[in-house]
């Protein structure tokens, strides 16, 4: 995932979880375990889901067991989670990928987050995220300008970054310039860049000749944006169609879905909005595709399993699909998931890259039948991954999943 291209009869040497070497002619270890790619199989960089909200063992088991070996949580989780859960993940001592964590704030209890409404405040919470191992802050829309300020300014000092959603007093023209590395959702430009300042959102995209601008204000600040399209398509289906979701959860791989998250999609509160977003998520699509094409990077994100209808590990193969189906290559969309998400961690964050098959990089691997550049349904039955220095075939793939649907079952059982 350098470039695109393709290395044919490559061996991949891996030590204490990160790659030595890869070649043609390399010198096994006595002591290796060997797994046979000879034949049809194509490895490749593991999946990265850049925008979640999974927080037990069971959904990071799920998202392992499809390809995925990097999420990053994007807020609200509970404490446990980061101060336990993640420390054990990310030393393989629970299956799972390795997880980045966002420290949620908000300036409104109307929204969600930690609330804080005064500069000291925000410079206050970014020393406790840090001291709780937090990697990211997380902006929500109720901030008041000058807390945001104060949160951008502590953030850069402490290397705690910002991203999020666009602020509603802010901007994004504003918040990209105070140094807000990641834009949540593509679907943020609706509501703090095209539609004016104190203008209520319409369901009526705004025309496709303000595309350039949105292009050019993310270039100039070098911001990622997660294309989260499968979310926004999610969001636009169920409006006034339970049965949208209902039939989500018709689906074997629901099984994998935990009873408190069924029980919540089945209360959708989209379900009684009125909004027409059909005409919106073409032209996000649009938008998405100048955004590949003009060099802004792009992460795939789904939001899962916070927004109904988006099943963890599941919902990112689906929105690698909708990035195909909106224009981009399949490197391109590979690219959102491997190398872009790799890149935009070292760059914000550090520690040891991933996302492309090289040497120094985290041996993060997924075995498939056949080529992703061919077809991206191949990725969606990984013969086997590797995270955290461990190998699991398919059958210990399954048995990840059929631990997880044993749990569920147990749990549901009268």
């Amino acid at each position: 995932m350098d470039r695109e291209r393709v290395l044919r009869d490559q061996t991949v040497i891996v030590a204490d979880g990160r790659i030595v070497s890869v070649g043609g002619n390399a010198a096994i270890p006595k002591d290796a375990e060997i797994v046979d790619g000879h034949g049809s199989a194509w490895l490749s960089p593991g999946l990265t889901d850049m925008h979640t909200h999974s927080e037990s063992r069971q959904d990071l088991a799920v998202y392992l067991a499809q390809g995925v070996t990097t999420v990053l949580h994007m807020g609200g989780a509970r404490a446990g989670f980061v101060d336990k859960t993640v420390p054990a993940v990310n030393r393989g001592a629970i299956p799972g990928p390795h997880v980045y964590a966002s420290f949620l704030v908000d300036g409104n209890t109307d929204y969600n987050g930690f609330v804080i409404r005064t500069p000291d405040e925000a410079r206050a919470i970014v020393g406790l995220a840090k001291t709780n191992g937090y990697d990211f802050m997380k902006v929500y829309v109720g901030l008041a300008p000058d807390v945001f300020d104060a949160l951008a300014a502590e953030g850069r000092r402490q290397g705690l970054p910002l991203v999020g959603h666009g602020v509603t007093a802010v901007r994004l023209e504003r918040q990209l310039a105070e140094g807000q590395v990641l834009v949540a959702h593509a679907e943020e430009f609706f509501y703090t860049f095209f539609t004016p300042r104190g203008v209520e959102e319409t369901d009526v995209p705004p025309p496709e000749s303000r595309i350039p601008e949105a292009v050019a204000l993310a270039k100039e600040y070098g911001a990622t944006a997660t294309a989260d399209l499968s979310t926004y398509a999610a969001i636009a289906h169920q409006i006034r169609h339970p049965e949208f979701i209902a039939s989500i959860l018709a689906k074997p791989e629901a099984g994998l879905l935990s009873p408190n998250d069924r029980l919540a999609w089945q209360a959708s509160g989209y379900f009684a909005k009125t909004a027409r977003l059909d005409a919106k998520l073409a032209f996000l699509g649009k938008l998405v595709k100048a955004m590949a094409d003009g060099g802004v990077e792009l992460v795939a994100g789904t939001d899962a399993p916070a927004v109904p209808g988006m099943l963890p590990g599941f919902s990112l193969h689906d929105d690698l699909d909708a990035l195909e189906a909106a224009g981009l290559t399949r490197f391109e969309v590979l690219t959102s998931a491997t190398r872009s998400p790799g890149a935009f961690i070292a760059r914000t964050k550090g520690g040891d890259p991933f996302g492309v098959v090289a040497p120094g990089y985290r041996a993060d691997l997924v075995l498939s039948a056949g080529n992703p550049l061919d077809s991206l349904a191949t990725l969606r039955a990984p013969l086997g991954v590797m995270a955290h220095g461990q190998w699991r075939d398919a059958a210990a793939l399954k048995g990840l999943t059929d631990g997880v649907r044993e749990a569920y079952r147990r749990a549901s059982a009268p």
